[in-house]
């Protein structure tokens, strides 16, 4: 059973850029550079059926490229942070991308998504790391952003159950084309 999403990928001088973010952080987990990406929507283990189900319903999306920025460095997990990630500017151009794949995984009997549209880029998972610790890492590397960078395709990508991800295969490739007026 394939354990599938789909998501963004990043160009290789923004995972550059990212790298340099790691270290400082006691008990982070640091994601490797290979496996940085925008997650659009996790779709979870699936029969193969419905994994070429899914793949044949995405190729149906046409959308136009998207313009794509990291700004800022958040953590998940308030009280007891779980990761620590790069913000993506949310536009209305990837949330519309995010929310068409959406009601497509619904219409094929998918469970809705539970947790709503975050975009970003997890940089590290932590554990028993407090925050403060996280507010500290983040205070000191608070600045971070990259230049905006074209995204040109999305992927539909699988991974093996494992603690904290990874590695990632990429299943499809779906291109982000100019849509005919």
């Amino acid at each position: 059973m394939p354990r599938l999403f789909t998501a963004l990928a990043l160009p290789e001088a923004v995972r550059t850029q990212l790298t340099f973010l790691r270290g400082g952080l006691k008990g982070a987990r640091w994601i490797d550079p290979a496996n940085y990406h925008i997650t659009l929507r996790f779709i979870g283990d699936v029969d193969d059926r419905v994994a070429d189900e899914i793949a044949y319903t995405l190729s149906s999306i046409q959308r136009d490229p998207l313009s794509i920025r990291l700004c800022g460095l958040a953590s998940f997990g308030s009280r007891k942070p779980h990761s620590v990630y790069a913000r993506v500017e949310p536009t209305e151009a990837l949330s519309e991308l995010q929310a068409e794949q959406e009601r497509m995984f619904q219409r094929l009997g998918l469970p809705a998504e539970a947790r709503r549209f975050t975009p970003h880029v997890t940089i590290a998972r932590l554990r028993g790391t407090s925050p403060r610790e996280v507010a500290d890492w983040l205070t000191v590397r608070g600045g971070f952003a990259v230049p905006p960078f074209e995204v040109e395709e999305f992927a539909l990508l699988s991974s093996r159950a494992s603690t904290g991800g990874g590695p990632y295969l990429t299943e499809e490739l779906y291109p982000l084309e100019a849509v005919p007026a």
